[in-house]
């Protein structure tokens, strides 16, 4: 990792109950940088909003907002885990297949809980995996659900190819699957993580009907076919939007941004 970056996470763990507020000089000596060093670091942090001063005429640091708000998102992974881990095993008895939640994570989804099923030959996922948003199920509802610019931004700055196929996705045709995703409202995925599986994925909404997460369930595709594909599509769905009942979502809203 960079120097620089380093030292600078070195700074913000100087603060604590007992200091919740430090001068230059008091960060300079607990840090062991140079003035100087310490000075330019701690500038750089107040700009993008992890530190902040407290007066112009006497400086004193504290931590900022940033990491108000930084710290309410992990806040709130851990309370969606919470909320949704008794429905996903019920989800997962249900049709005895494998229930993810997935969550966009800067330019990838990741996997933040997982219930297996109860069959003998399972698909390996692991809480913590990370995968591209265009690929799967999960990741490509995520995606499709994210602002247009951000959408466009993550088409944009990627090369994207298949994981089971050398070969690149074409973009236009993601694009309006994308499209589709949304106009649906779910999204399947065969073969794109591993081979001769399928993964389906409804979006779990907050209060404000924003899509917090993706709630995705997959297996061998043998066993994602006519009838069954029907009732894990409709389990699933009733399942996340259980979820997002619980998080305060209102059907009566009708929105889903």
């Amino acid at each position: 990792m960079n120097q620089s970056v380093l030292k600078a996470l070195q700074l913000l763990d100087l603060f604590d109950e007992q200091h919740p507020e430090l001068t230059l000089k008091e960060i300079s000596e607990l840090s062991r940088l140079p003035k100087p060093t310490a000075y330019r670091l701690l500038q750089a942090l107040e700009m993008r909003g992890f530190l902040m001063k407290t007066d112009e005429q006497d400086p004193r640091y504290r931590l900022g907002l940033k990491l108000l708000g930084l710290g309410q998102l992990v806040s709130d992974q851990l309370d969606l885990r919470q909320m949704a881990r008794p429905l996903m095993e019920g989800l997962a008895y249900t049709i005895n297949e494998a229930v993810h939640l997935v969550v966009v994570d800067g330019h990838q989804a990741t996997y933040i809980e997982k219930v297996d099923s109860q069959r003998a030959l399972r698909l390996f996922t692991k809480v913590g995996q990370s995968v591209p948003l265009f690929i799967g199920s999960g990741p490509k509802l995520l995606l499709a659900y994210m602002p247009e610019e951000e959408r466009l931004e993550v088409l944009e700055k990627h090369d994207m190819y298949s994981m089971t196929e050398e070969k690149p996705i074409d973009k236009a045709t993601l694009w309006d699957e994308l499209v589709m995703i949304r106009q649906k409202g779910y999204a399947l995925s065969i073969s794109e993580q591993d081979l001769d599986t399928t993964g389906i994925s409804f979006p779990i909404l907050d209060y404000q009907g924003q899509v917090l997460a993706a709630l995705t369930v997959s297996g061998l595709s043998s066993r994602f076919e006519g009838d069954n594909l029907t009732f894990i599509n409709k389990e699933t769905k009733i399942a996340a939007n259980e979820i997002s009942k619980r998080l305060g979502y209102s059907t009566a809203k009708k929105g889903v941004h």
